[in-house]
């Protein structure tokens, strides 16, 4: 039964000239004066989440983005900041990109901000997407394979520091500790300090949904949180059953949904057709940033080619606003529907609890604190309040 509503900000400025028709992604070049108002964007977000009664809002580490897409750095930061900020609102790492870490380093500070914060951070690891971030700080991204290995071996390391108070490791990237002397000793084993004082919950983004990289999710107890929506009858199903079963062979038993948070964009407005027709150039923005970098599946590479040219991006028959919210994938419409929406999507999958709102690259702040608070007024309380 869904109780729980978050919210997702990937770190994006206020831009226009957005869509298939405006400017090229790559052409994108923000002055640092205007890319630092992602962090007071995040302040006023965060204090309205708080103030409605959203659950937790989840950040995304992201570097050397000029573009303006993805500016948050160092979400353990930014979370430790927005809990000062707030009362009770949870910060979530979405997440925090461990090829880009060394995983001691990250399994340290994620333990001071959550002594700091009295345990109002989730955990969060990905792999990542841009091959200029991972392979500018020397880790693979173009060679899956490896990328896969490291990230599994550094997320051993960090739950081996969170759950044991003297650990050590051997593997093929990393020997911990190393073997030196020490004042007067040969170092065995080391102790993280600090150590969480709170359980950990940790998340990771599902993408390619592999049965390699599932079990490994289901192995650690790793929650997963689904972007882009539920298509009726579409892959989306099948990856939710697989979740489900790849915790059967850990010997978990779960229902269809638990353990996951499924996202969507939305746009609220008094019509579907006006809501369509509002999100549209949002939709168009967010594809054009996502879609080279192999995240759409279905886009052909002469698609992605007319992306970059604003002349072509509108008559390539891109993807369409109309076809996403006709599938589910983006919620458009009066509350009531949105509302239908996701008590459906609740009978679909009777163990789901968690479902995050958000909105795509390219949306303006006093758009999305409108639109937020709006959500939280006439949609969560046909869910919050039954709970009660």
């Amino acid at each position: 039964m869904i109780t729980k509503f978050d919210s997702l900000y990937a770190g994006h400025v206020d831009m226009d000239d957005i869509g298939y028709g405006g400017a090229a992604v790559n052409s994108r070049v923000f002055p640092n004066e205007h890319l630092v108002t992602t962090y007071a964007k995040a302040r006023n977000l965060a204090r309205l989440l708080d103030r409605c009664g959203y659950d937790t809002f989840w950040l995304a580490e992201h570097h050397f983005q000029r573009e303006g897409y993805e500016c948050i750095p160092n979400v353990l930061l930014l979370a430790l900041d927005l809990a000062h900020q707030t009362d009770r609102l949870k910060m979530g790492c979405g997440f925090n990109i461990t090829p880009m870490w060394h995983p001691l380093r990250l399994a340290e500070d994620f333990a001071m901000v959550d002594v700091l914060t009295a345990g109002r951070v989730r955990f969060g690891v990905g792999r990542g997407y841009h091959t200029r971030e991972v392979d500018t700080f020397g880790s693979p991204l173009l060679d899956q394979v490896a990328n896969r290995e490291l990230f599994e071996e550094q997320v051993e390391i960090i739950f081996k520091a969170f759950n044991n108070a003297v650990f050590s490791h051997e593997g093929k990237h990393y020997t911990i500790p190393a073997r030196v002397p020490y004042r007067g000793y040969d170092l065995k084993d080391l102790t993280l300090v600090p150590r969480p004082v709170h359980p950990v919950e940790c998340w990771q983004p599902i993408q390619s949904a592999t049965p390699r990289g599932l079990d490994f999710m289901a192995k650690h107890g790793i929650k997963g949180l689904i972007g882009g929506g539920v298509a009726e009858g579409g892959a989306m199903r099948g990856v939710i059953e697989a979740y489900r079963d790849a915790n059967r062979r850990a010997g978990r038993a779960t229902e269809l949904g638990e353990g996951l948070c499924i996202g969507f964009h939305f746009q609220l407005a008094a019509t579907k057709e006006e809501a369509v027709k509002a999100a549209a150039g949002y939709f168009e923005e967010n594809l054009k940033m996502f879609g080279p970098l192999r995240l759409v599946r279905s886009l052909s590479q002469e698609q992605i080619d007319a992306m970059a040219d604003p002349k072509k991006a509108p008559y390539a028959g891109l993807p369409t606003i109309d076809e996403a919210a006709g599938r589910g994938a983006y919620l458009c419409g009066p509350p009531e529907q949105i509302i239908d929406t996701l008590m459906h999507l609740e009978k679909e999958y009777p163990g789901l609890e968690r479902v995050s709102v958000s909105h795509p690259m390219g949306a303006s702040e006093s758009l999305m604190l409108e639109q937020l608070e709006w959500f939280a007024t006439e949609v969560m309380p046909a869910f919050t309040r039954r709970s009660r």
